[in-house]
């Protein structure tokens, strides 16, 4: 349990934090403004989906990673990108939203599952 944890928390540390972080020195001009778009609109979904998911199946102890998740995410983006910019908040809860719709809908299917 313990061990999922830490791997789901290292996961959302490297895909909220150091993304963003790879994007910001890495990428210049136009093209950064692609891999942000990217970010923000492909991977960073996918990633409240999947960790929804996984969380779903252990909903005890890794219930907190999709909150851990779009806290991190909003860490990444005002230390990365600017701290006034509200707009950060809602992607964070749009993420949070899909990571714990989707570990619900996880943990229900999986009870029926065992049934």
């Amino acid at each position: 349990m313990k061990k999922d944890f830490i791997l789901w928390l290292a996961a959302s540390t490297v895909v909220m934090l150091a993304l963003p972080w790879l994007a910001v020195i890495f990428v210049k001009g136009d093209a950064g403004m692609a891999v942000c778009l990217l970010l923000f609109f492909a991977v960073n979904p996918i990633y409240a989906v999947t960790i929804g998911i996984f969380a779903g199946k252990d909903v005890k102890h890794l219930w907190s990673q999709p909150v851990i998740s779009a806290v991190l995410f909003l860490i990444g983006t005002w230390i990365f990108f600017d701290v006034e910019e509200l707009a950060f908040i809602l992607y964070a809860v749009v993420y949070l939203a899909l990571g714990i719709v989707t570990m619900l809908i996880s943990m229900i299917i999986r009870k029926k599952v065992r049934r």
